[in-house]
């Protein structure tokens, strides 16, 4: 429906453009510069509508329309983010406010082992504590 709609708005506008580019201008001489139009409205004198007039005015309605319902057909199709796609790198996550970072807090004993030493004098290969000989 919305790929019918859009040849439809294409083609309306198309000849929308050739409707008013084949109609002559009000007062376009010279006279009508220097306000000399054989009227004193704004726009000059108010003749009869003419074909092309009323063809316009048809095309314009239907360029309207199609285009509020292009708006609502796509609007209705796309109920998602745009940004719903995307990944958001962990470097611009915000921290939490109100806190700092802080260096984990190390166990009571351990101060001059480094990280990842065993803090008891446990074999690493038995997970038992070794025996005195």
């Amino acid at each position: 429906m919305t790929i019918l709609l859009t040849i439809i708005h294409v083609l309306v506008c198309l000849i929308l453009i050739l409707i008013v580019l084949l109609q002559s201008g009000k007062s376009a001489d010279l006279a009508g510069a220097f306000g000399g139009g054989g009227s004193q409205t704004a726009f000059g004198a108010r003749g009869t509508a003419t074909f092309l007039s009323k063809l316009t005015t048809g095309a314009a309605v239907i360029f309207m329309l199609t285009s509020f319902t292009l708006s609502i057909v796509s609007t209705r199709q796309r109920a998602s983010s745009v940004m719903e796609g995307t990944r958001t790198p962990a470097s611009t996550t915000p921290a939490p406010s109100g806190s700092a970072p802080t260096a984990p807090a190390a166990a009571p004993g351990t101060e001059g082992t480094s990280q990842g030493a065993p803090s008891s004098p446990e074999s690493p290969q038995s997970g038992q504590p070794e025996q005195k000989k």
